[in-house]
């Protein structure tokens, strides 16, 4: 019955304007989640605060993603697409205008709360959209135009912020951020129609205070990891209230009859395939955004400007490629992007860790093309595949399960990554005879260590490529299991 009433909505709307609107506010979304990286340096003097203080800019801003991913899928039952669109547009927008103005860092600290809250309500509204606006044969290219966004709006926002940085000032990285918001705000309330059911189910509290503790200690407990260590007994303490309070969340979720996040849609197992190598593909791609540009600043030599003009040839062939990708998947099924996309994933994987202070960077710019041309065969295709079996009802817990652990993998694989790199660098620098007991002072290197530093964090950047390539090799064995999966509407079409 829901299904047969979404279809006789979507009937009566046009795709194309509800779609543009909604990828112009999820690509400032996901642009503004990295682009304030490069200017981190600039805004702790200029803001007269240390690197733990600044860094609450970025781990802030996805700890709000990853506390509201799970509500999102409640909310997408209880107020109307137009409602949601507004509410998420306006908070994005206000957020943007208010960093814009910021005058102190606790300023901007509200405002990048503000940016994330409505980010954390477009993702999932945008992809329980396409699943109802576009019918499972012609579904593949419009989540590859998703794929353009989630790919190549952050991997493009070092490069844009590096640009708009060099020649204005930080501040408009948002004056240019609000006005496209703007922009695709009057779209939306122009040509945005109601397309999903409302059904307002029953709201769990103790659901919500659940998810809430456990999905936000686990964020803050991965995001410290990678600066204060996994030895530290913030980092534990987090760690195990979050795994202790999500065990709950799970318990509660199969006990009561209107669960915040219905994880019965992991009954479905081209999902819950599609899940895991979600999971494992975001590792890859939010760790190698963190890698990539130490590799070529603090090991190579290069300006964060020129880091940034680097990377950007693979930031545009991964954007051109996703809704191609899409359009293959709709012909040909998963498996024949999936598989060979992984296995190109691991020989880039091969070949980064083979890097050193004296490689090319024409070599490093062609890898980075390769592996984000690989993950645009990977990580679309399999998202739409999985979501294709969910049921209609179940598309609001799908998305919100989805948008949750692009989070948390994005915070496992950098706290990974950014161990991996400091045992890396340690390990080469104790091999040369100094004492790292103390760790390394890079505002203040010790002189003799100072001429080692590039050699040592290419060498721990290269240990991470080892271990991303391990996790290819388990992601390549996931989708092996893969079928092309039929739904009910193509089966009785």
């Amino acid at each position: 019955m829901e299904a047969s009433i979404q279809t006789d909505v979507t009937k009566q709307v046009k795709a194309a304007p509800i779609l543009i609107s909604l990828l112009l506010g999820c690509f400032i979304g996901m642009f503004s989640e990295t682009a304030l990286n490069i200017a981190l340096p600039e805004l702790m003097k200029q803001l007269q605060v240390g690197p733990t203080t600044i860094q609450w800019l970025t781990t802030g801003y996805m700890l709000v993603l990853g506390i509201l991913g799970p509500v999102s899928g409640l909310l997408l039952q209880w107020f109307t697409t137009r409602q949601l669109f507004i509410a998420s547009l306006s908070f994005s927008t206000l957020g943007s205008l208010i960093a814009g103005l910021a005058p102190n860092f606790e300023v901007l600290l509200a405002a990048r709360f503000f940016q994330a809250a409505g980010l954390a309500l477009l993702l999932p509204l945008m992809l329980n959209a396409i699943l109802i606006l576009f019918p499972p044969e012609r579904r593949g290219a419009a989540m590859g135009l998703m794929g353009l966004v989630l790919t190549f709006a952050p991997a493009s926002g070092p490069t844009i912020a590096g640009l708009i940085i060099e020649k204005l000032s930080w501040h408009w990285i948002f004056w240019i951020s609000s006005s496209v918001l703007l922009i695709a705000l009057i779209t939306g309330i122009i040509f945005l129609k109601n397309i999903s059911v409302i059904t307002r189910p029953k709201i769990d509290i103790l659901s919500l205070v659940l998810s809430t503790i456990g999905f936000g200690s686990l964020l803050f407990g991965f995001s410290k990891a990678g600066e204060s260590g996994w030895g530290s007994m913030l980092v534990i303490s987090f760690l195990m209230i979050g795994v202790l309070a999500l065990i709950l969340f799970t318990w509660r979720q199969f006990s009561v009859a209107s669960p915040l996040m219905n994880l019965r849609t992991f009954r479905y197992p081209m999902f819950s395939l599609s899940v895991v190598l979600f999971i494992v593909v975001m590792m890859l791609l939010l760790s190698s955004m963190l890698l990539l540009p130490i590799l070529l600043q603090n090991g190579l030599g290069k300006s964060a400007l020129q880091a940034g003009l680097l990377l950007l040839p693979g930031t545009l062939i991964s954007g051109i490629m996703a809704p191609f990708m899409g359009k293959i998947f709709d012909k040909y099924g998963p498996r024949r992007l999936i598989i060979p996309g992984l296995i190109l994933i691991g020989v880039t994987m091969f070949f980064f860790s083979t890097i050193t202070v004296d490689s090319s960077t024409m070599f490093i710019v062609a890898l980075h093309c390769l592996f984000l041309l690989a993950l645009s065969m990977v990580m679309m295709p399999g998202q739409t595949n999985g979501m294709n079996q969910l049921p209609a009802e179940y598309y609001p817990h799908g998305t919100a399960i989805m948008s949750t652990l692009q989070q948390v993998a994005g915070a496992i694989g950098s706290a990974l990554a950014m161990t991996m790199l400091a045992a890396g660098q340690s390990s080469y620098l104790q091999d040369k005879g100094f004492d790292m007991s103390n760790g390394i002072n890079l505002a203040q290197p010790d002189p003799a260590i100072f001429v080692h530093l590039p050699s040592s964090f290419v060498f721990g950047i290269k240990d991470a490529f080892i271990f991303a390539g391990f996790m290819t090799i388990l992601a390549l064995v996931i989708s092996l299991f893969m079928k092309h999966v039929k739904t009910s509407e193509q089966k009785t079409g």
